[in-house]
């Protein structure tokens, strides 16, 4: 079960760009710093309910919405005609799913993942699929590492558990989720150094996600 963004999209630092020039908008200032220390954790919704707390702001649902909506727009004009998956990604994912089946868990918005892995011929290879909308709250909390578990099953026709499945995470945050939920973990150090990610294993890129690393994690 991968995460998405930082795990399979090099999407973090343009993650952070539409954060900034929407919230600069809204007049509220978000250096790289703060982003990547304090809110890469949440989901879009987390971000601007965390960043207005922070700023002495309050803002209705309505105004979130408005500005994950805005982010949105934005994230999709900065991705337009370029590939933002990390180098070998797309070899790692087709070579994974071919012996794995394959979920992803993440915070980032179903249109956005959705693009991405259409723009790059790789939605088939995930048989499930989940996304900020998809849990009433999103990581550190376990719900969805939960989410993916039951939709896997739903969609192999029988039960999966929780410690047979591996959460690959680039994050402190998510790597808290995948654990609460009850998964092996691997972190991948392409967000934080390794000594940040407390995991069952630690690779540096998609490259190392082998079937004798995954065996390993379930024979212990």
């Amino acid at each position: 079960m991968f995460d998405f963004d930082g795990v399979i999209a090099n999407s973090e630092p343009l993650h952070y760009q539409g954060f900034r020039d929407v919230l600069a908008e809204a007049g509220v200032a978000l250096s790289e710093r703060d982003y990547y220390a304090k809110y890469l954790g949440f989901d879009d919704a987390g971000v601007f309910e965390a960043v207005a707390a922070d700023a002495g702001r309050s803002w209705g649902d309505g105004r979130v919405a408005e500005l994950i909506r805005l982010k949105a727009a934005l994230m999709e004009r900065l991705e337009r005609n370029a590939s933002v998956l990390f180098p070998g990604t797309n070899a790692a994912i087709r070579r994974m799913a071919a012996l794995v089946p394959l979920a992803i868990a993440s915070g980032a918005l179903g249109a956005e993942i959705r693009r991405v892995l259409d723009r790059e011929h790789l939605t088939m290879c995930f048989k499930a699929i989940v996304a900020a909308e998809d849990t009433p709250v999103s990581k550190p909390a376990p719900d969805p590492y939960q989410r993916a578990v039951a939709l896997l099953a739903e969609a192999l026709g029988g039960s999966v558990q929780p410690s047979e499945c591996v959460a690959i995470e680039d994050s402190p945050w998510g790597l808290q989720s995948a654990r609460a939920a009850g998964l092996r973990t691997i972190a991948i150090a392409h967000t934080y150094d390794r000594s940040a990610l407390e995991a069952d294993a630690v690779i540096s890129s998609l490259d190392e996600l082998e079937d004798s690393l995954l065996k390993r994690l379930w024979s212990t």
